[in-house]
């Protein structure tokens, strides 16, 4: 691992340094937006408008890298991020909110794309397992550093999103002045919906609900935690549960999701969230069961996206993995789009607790469409299904794609093992 590391540190460095940037900033929409009297609905609006523009930013990416490369469009969009940050403060208004996270969202997508396909090359077949890792555990650690740095200032003033920018703009130095070859980006054009539906009627579903679930917990939470009147010290810790969950969740769901039918590890992390928003809605504002509840609800959040991922490439061939991945990413976004609106519209007409009713409800209904599935097609044996994809939802389509090449390679590789020792040991199988 040490050896694998070795040559991707700068970028993982890069990598940690802009979600410190972006954490921040996600944290202080909903701290500034409190302070400024934004209502819920507007705020959602506000979120909204990221995940939009991520949307469009993972689309429009490649073609801008292939036109003039990646170091140019690396540093523009590191420039255009850095300064959508210290606009804020300078623009409290929610139209011009929406625009900046807009931009910001476009920026952070290509930053993502890059990165992305930075580390992919650096990879070979037998490193980008431990890869993808450790982008995943620099992504999560940089999440919930972030919310420790909250505490350094006033969210009702200047100082903090000043601070997001500096730390956006030092991440692209280690980035950029790493000797790492820039490699070209090829992004398989997104699966049609209805075809994507056709192959993996769950995964498509599921994936929608859980992008409502995700952007709403990461886009929302903040605003919640200031409607019940948290400080911004115990936002920061509410918000660092959530990630803090799906980083001691991941690897034992996707243990398990290697050794049993996936529709019902899906079906059981659906309702044990479900629960936990059962949790976090009953506490009455009780510091440590919210904290408790937060740390369930989003723990499952990031492993469910992995098995929804892997359900899906289980239904379908190699050839078709890359541009179900796009199909799937594409999904997830206009689920995280819709998800913080209602969100906000239900929490402006019930009030903060709604923020756990909707995350509920949301988990009840992939949970029960879970359990539809399994009465409508028969469970995939295990050794036949694809290995676990070690991805979050913040991914752009480079790292679903290569996260979904090498799950077909290492279940591949899996399967030829395992027929090697049956044919050496005739009545017995190695199993994954």
């Amino acid at each position: 691992m040490i050896k694998v590391l070795s040559g991707i540190w700068a970028l993982l460095l890069g990598i940690v340094l802009i979600m410190l940037g972006n954490g921040m900033h996600f944290t202080l929409i909903g701290l500034r937006g409190g302070i400024e009297g934004f209502s819920a609905g507007a705020l959602a609006i506000v979120t909204s408008g990221y995940f939009v523009g991520f949307l469009a930013g993972a689309r429009m990416s490649p073609v801008l890298i292939r036109r003039v490369g990646h170091v140019r469009v690396f540093a523009a969009l590191a420039s255009f991020m850095s300064a959508g940050l210290i606009a804020f403060p300078l623009l409290t208004d929610p139209i011009a909110w929406t625009i900046l996270r807009l931009a910001v969202g476009f920026c952070m997508s290509g930053v993502y794309v890059t990165a992305e396909s930075w580390l992919n090359n650096a990879a070979t077949n037998e490193t980008r397992g431990k890869v993808l890792s450790a982008y995943m555990i620099a992504q999560t650690l940089g999440i919930i550093g972030a919310q420790g740095l909250l505490s350094l200032g006033d969210a009702g003033t200047s100082t903090l999103f000043i601070g997001a920018s500096i730390l956006v703009s030092l991440a692209f130095a280690p980035i950029l002045l790493s000797v790492a070859p820039a490699p070209a980006v090829e992004v398989a054009r997104p699966m049609p919906l209805r075809t994507l539906f056709a192959g993996s009627p769950l995964g498509t579903v599921g994936i929608f609900l859980l992008g409502s679930v995700y952007a709403t917990q990461s886009g929302m939470g903040a605003v919640f935690g200031s409607q019940i009147g948290l400080t911004t010290a115990q936002i920061a810790l509410f918000i660092a549960m959530l990630f803090a969950g799906a980083l001691v969740l991941q690897y034992p769901i996707g243990w398990l999701s290697d050794q049993m039918d996936r529709r019902k590890l899906i079906f059981g992390a659906a309702v044990v969230g479900a629960a936990s928003c059962g949790l976090g809605w009953g506490t009455s504002g009780d510091l440590w069961p919210l904290m408790v509840a937060a740390f369930f609800a989003g723990g499952v959040t990031t492993p469910l996206y992995a098995l929804f991922l892997a359900f899906t490439n289980d239904a379908l061939s190699a050839e078709e993995m890359p541009a179900a991945s796009g199909g799937l990413v594409f999904t997830f976004g206009l689920g995280a789009i819709a998800g913080p609106l209602s969100t906000g519209w239900a929490m402006q007409g019930l009030g903060p607790s709604a923020f756990w009713l909707v995350l509920g409800t949301t988990f009840c209904a992939i949970a029960l469409y879970a359990l539809y599935r399994m009465t409508q097609r028969a469970v995939i044996p295990v050794d036949d299904t694809e290995s676990y994809l070690n991805v979050l939802p913040s991914s752009s389509p480079v790292a679903v794609e290569a996260a979904g090449v090498w799950a077909a390679e290492n279940a591949e590789a899996d399967r030829e093992a395992a027929s090697n020792v049956e044919e050496r040991n005739p009545g017995q199988s190695l199993k994954r």
